[in-house]
């Protein structure tokens, strides 16, 4: 540190230096009324050393463990989404491919701890319910991982509270709102994404935090290492589970608000130092983080090599890259004169056609042509059978009978001798799309009817047609509509079937067919020796990747389907509902997902308080007036204002999702909302803060210190408070643990909101 002397010849604000200038603006370094640490109450003395802090920590800790491995054995069954995500676990021990709309990170850790305690990966987690200790599956080593990233949030969220500034009683109060809240507990107990994510968000923040305290001495080493660890963390919250992104998206916006203070000119600072700082938190908390995230799903592909449940969803070209795919050990060539069946991608049905024709009228009263009906069917039948046909000359023998892609073809129906046809007539179900049929194929008047172009998806010229793995559209040639199918039936008089048309959207995504079987071919080929296994091909990761990713955006933003515990996210702040997990009729036990009333309470009032707070502040500042001391002020608007951005990032966008959403998905955003508390609890019971908290840097200009001192009412009001939510997460339990049974007038007094469905409850009389 400088030496008085030097700090009193320091150059004045505005100078070229740019270190000095950038000090001075520190919201900890500011003038203040000097108070001796010995001047504080005896309770905050007392409390405020580091072997106290250590105590209380320890105790939390200890706590936190006690709580969320108390019967971890029970139920000793699959529990609500451990369906799905032992599941995962299982294939990744099975190295089975499978596909989910999550990042792999948290599955992966499942996977390792269920290898780890010995599990084989033979038990499915096909339905809620189903015992593990039948099937002799280690499910409490699996659980136990969970269990122990959930008990190691209460420290964070204490180091968090310390780090900023705050009193050990204000930071084991936000550590307590966590601790003994049920929602957290039950979550971190079973096989679930949730604690692997909070744990992370807890440490993202810890490491943020600490990496700003160090911002004089930037580009240290200490200062590059928390940088690396924030983009680290985050990267493992964002690998967690797919709202992970909007932890990314908080550090963004904090590190978008401290560069635009940087570039401010009335620091003092050149474009070279904001350029500096732009690429060091460009690298810490783009590309550090980005190739972190890769490697989790460098990881996800390198254990996933063998066909499993996700195949179905992949490209073809990704299918073939996995030991044992139908596509891979079944596709080959199609030739000119080859009987095959063709299927729908979507819809799984069969290219049909049978003897009967459309109705003269429709309904509505529209014409038909009356010919032949070509619809979609659903199971085989020798009706499905198509023979390719082609339009230009063949040699007897080689390449040249290869279908290839871009190829003008025709499609014969092997039983009525008829070529498909589409034409300039509306289909039965849809006006605007083009009716198929097919046409006697020695009549040819209206042969340029029955051409249609072989458009292979991502194929490139030269590229040969093939079964099970040759997606393909097929396009009218003169008409430019793909044949098409959807999943609404036509009347009985085409027997129920689905309806094939002409979308006119020529590259319509969903208008994607595959040859399923190959029934006879002009080959003079073996089928059964083509049907020989091979090796799997070859496809660069970030092709895998990109397709991964996109497949996951899709089908995360089609969880569009009711639920019956889905809630909206206006009701989460509130415990409006919760979620039923699993239940056992012959006990009446259950698990029901459902917050500490008291600790969301608590919250709730704190964040309206905090907004209250905030924008009086504003209006008074516009009067002139200044109701909260400066340095009071900035703690208000930089840490507390950090844990509100925290908590508003990771709730308000769910308002802008139309997919299933459940008051799970709102615990991110409590957990911030517990430190929030903890700053407003710090500025109701007291105007005193610790600050300094940022490490003063060589040339720091010092200011003199504050130490926070909450008296005895900080200690008894948190003793208390903490004694009753504990009370209320006692009181709650059995719905937390799924045990003791419960008879219907003790369901009843569970039910603090008549908005909560919990079974066995007894009836009103």
């Amino acid at each position: 540190m400088a030496s008085p002397g030097k700090i009193r010849n320091r150059k004045p604000f505005g100078s070229s230096s740019r270190s000095e200038s950038y000090d001075q603006d520190d919201e900890d370094h500011v003038n203040a009324v000097y108070q001796r640490p010995t001047a504080r109450s005896a309770f905050e003395q007392a409390l405020d050393t580091p072997k106290a802090s250590v105590a209380v920590v320890g105790v939390l800790t200890a706590l936190a463990f006690a709580l969320r491995f108390y019967k971890i054995n029970h139920p000793d069954q699959v529990v609500f989404d451990e369906v799905h995500f032992g599941k995962f676990a299982s294939y990744y021990i099975l190295r089975q491919y499978y596909f989910d709309v999550h990042p792999p990170f948290a599955k992966l850790l499942f996977g390792l701890a269920g290898w780890f305690v010995g599990f084989d990966g033979h038990f499915s987690f096909d339905n809620i319910g189903d015992s593990y200790t039948e099937n002799h599956v280690p499910f409490v080593g699996m659980r136990a991982l969970p269990a122990i990233l959930g008990s190691l949030t209460i420290p964070v969220v204490y180091a968090i509270m310390k780090e900023t500034g705050h009193s050990t009683i204000v930071a084991a109060f936000s550590a307590c709102i966590v601790l003994f809240d049920n929602a957290h507990v039950a979550q971190s107990r079973l096989i679930l994404l949730d604690a692997t994510l909070i744990f992370f968000l807890a440490l993202t923040i810890y490491s943020y935090i600490r990496f700003r305290k160090l911002r004089y001495w930037e580009f240290s080493v200490e200062w590059w290492g928390w940088l690396i660890a924030t983009g680290f963390f985050m990267a493992c919250a964002w690998g967690s589970k797919v709202n992970g992104i909007l932890t990314v998206l908080t550090i963004g916006i904090a590190v978008l608000v401290d560069l635009w203070d940087i570039l401010d000119i009335k620091k003092g600072h050149t474009l070279e130092y904001f350029w500096k700082h732009f690429l060091a938190r460009a690298l810490g908390l783009i590309v550090v983080p980005f190739i972190i995230y890769l490697s989790f799903f460098y990881v996800h592909f390198a254990v996933l090599t063998y066909s499993g449940p996700g195949d179905s969803f992949m490209s073809p070209a990704f299918q073939q890259t996995l030991i044992g795919n139908e596509l891979l050990m079944h596709s080959q060539e199609l030739r000119y004169y080859d009987v095959i069946t063709l299927k729908h991608r979507d819809t799984k049905v069969f290219l049909h056609s049978h003897p009967e024709r459309y109705p003269l009228q429709y309904e509505d009263g529209r014409i038909s042509s009356q010919g032949q009906q070509v619809t979609g069917y659903g199971y085989e039948d020798a009706n499905n059978h198509w023979q390719i046909i082609p339009t230009k000359a063949l040699p007897e023998a080689g390449r040249g009978r290869v279908v290839q892609h871009e190829d003008i073809i025709q499609l014969l129906h092997v039983n009525s001798q008829t070529l498909l046809l589409t034409h300039d007539v509306a289909s039965p179900l849809m006006p605007t799309n083009q009716e198929f049929t097919t046409w006697p194929k020695d009549d040819h008047s209206r042969h340029n009817d029955t051409l249609f172009y072989l458009d292979l998806v991502d194929g490139t010229a030269g590229d040969t047609w093939k079964s099970k793995s040759g997606h393909f559209r097929l396009v009218h040639v003169p008409t430019k509509v793909s044949m098409w199918t959807h999943s609404k039936q036509l009347p009985d008089w085409a027997f129920k079937q689905q309806e094939i048309n002409g979308n006119k959207n020529s590259m319509e995504k969903s208008a994607t067919w595959y040859v399923d079987e190959i029934i006879s071919t002009d080959s003079n080929l073996d089928l059964a020796e083509i049907n020989t296994p091979k090796e799997p091909k070859k496809l660069g990761f970030f092709r895998k990747f990109a397709e991964l990713q996109l497949l996951m955006l899709q089908h995360n933003a089609g969880l569009t389907a009711s639920h019956p515990y889905a809630s909206s996210p206006i009701n989460w702040p509130f415990l409006i509902s919760g979620i039923s997990f699993w239940t056992e009729n012959d006990t009446q036990k259950q698990i029901y997902l459902i917050g500490n009333a008291v600790g969301w309470a608590i919250c709730v009032i704190f964040i309206a308080i905090y907004v209250g707070i905030i924008s009086a502040d504003v209006v008074a500042r516009r009067r002139d007036i200044e109701a909260i001391p400066e340095h009071i002020r900035n703690r208000l608007w930089n840490s507390a204002g950090f844990f509100f951005l925290i908590w508003a990032v990771h709730y308000l966008p769910f308002f802008l999702m139309s997919r299933q959403l459940f008051i799970h998905h709102y615990l991110p955003s409590h957990l911030a909302s517990a430190l929030l508390a903890g700053s407003v609890l710090n500025f109701i019971l007291s105007d005193t803060i610790n600050f300094p908290i940022s490490v003063a840097g060589r040339r720091t200009h010092m200011r003199p210190s504050e130490y926070a001192d909450l008296g005895a009412k900080g200690p008894i009001l948190v003793g208390v408070f903490a004694a009753i939510m504990f009370a209320m997460f006692v009181f709650m339990a059995p719905l937390t643990y799924g045990t003791p049974g419960l008879d219907g007038d003790a369901v009843n007094s569970k039910r603090l909101l008549s908005s909560w469905t919990l079974h066995f409850a007894a009836k009103n009389t």
